[in-house]
This record gives C-alpha cells, structure tokens and sequence, in this order.
C-alpha cells in the first residue's frame, strides 16, 4: 500500500511546482514602479534637454556667421531667441564671446532646477560652446 501523499500524481504535481518560474506581485509593483519613476524623470527632464540643444544650435549659428563685435553676437542671439519659443534660460548677456585663432567662440553656461515632487528638485548644470 502507498502513502496518499507519495502518490506519482501528486509528486508530479509537486515537481512542476518547483521547476515554476515566473514573477511575483511584489516584483511586478516594483519593477512598475522603479520604470514608471524613471519615465517620469526623463517626461520632466526632456523639456531641459531640448533648450540646450536649442541653444547650443543656435550658438553654433551665430559662431559660423563670424559676427565682428560681441555686442553684434549677443544681439543676433536675442534676436533667435524671440523666434525660438523653447530658450527662455539665458539671454545674449549671458553669452561669453571670445576670439580664437582669428575664430569667434561663443560660450553658455546655466543651471536649470526641475521640480520632482514638493521642496525635492533636480539641478542639471549645462555648458557649452561654439565649435
């Protein structure tokens, strides 16, 4: 006579419920969790990111155009910056123009603060020049 609980059924059974894999509530809540915080930085952070390109692009515009004063530089910058909606960290002040081997470089820097949730923010320290 067999044991009920030694039955080759029941050890079947048993047996695939061991070699079961898969992911459990707990994982899935986390996992959800941990990509739907980061989704949520890159929706928040992406905005900032764009202005630096932005402003980077039109740097490099105004650069190639070899404006001969500094003032002419900041001004052609204030000017693209009424035509582009997304630059509103800087302005032609800002700027920092020099020359180089008879070349005009023009460079930015600026912070950004993006808010997360209530008094918890991000600081994103952006730089950049003409090439």
């Amino acid at each position: 006579m067999t044991r009920p609980d030694r039955s080759p059924r029941r050890q079947g059974r048993h047996a695939t419920w061991r070699s079961q894999r898969g992911i459990t509530l707990f994982g899935l809540m986390f996992w959800a969790l941990l990509i739907g915080f980061g989704a949520y930085l890159v929706v928040r952070v992406f905005p900032t990111v764009n202005e630096y390109l932005t402003i980077k692009r039109t740097v490099e515009t105004i650069a190639r155009a070899q404006p001969s004063t500094v003032a002419e530089a900041r001004q052609s910058f204030d000017k693209q910056k009424d035509l582009e909606y997304s630059i509103s960290a800087i302005s032609g002040k800002d700027l920092s123009v020099t020359k180089e081997n008879d070349r005009v470089v023009i460079g930015f820097s600026y912070d950004k603060l993006v808010p997360i949730y209530g008094p918890v923010f991000i600081l994103i320290r952006y730089e950049g020049q003409s090439k």
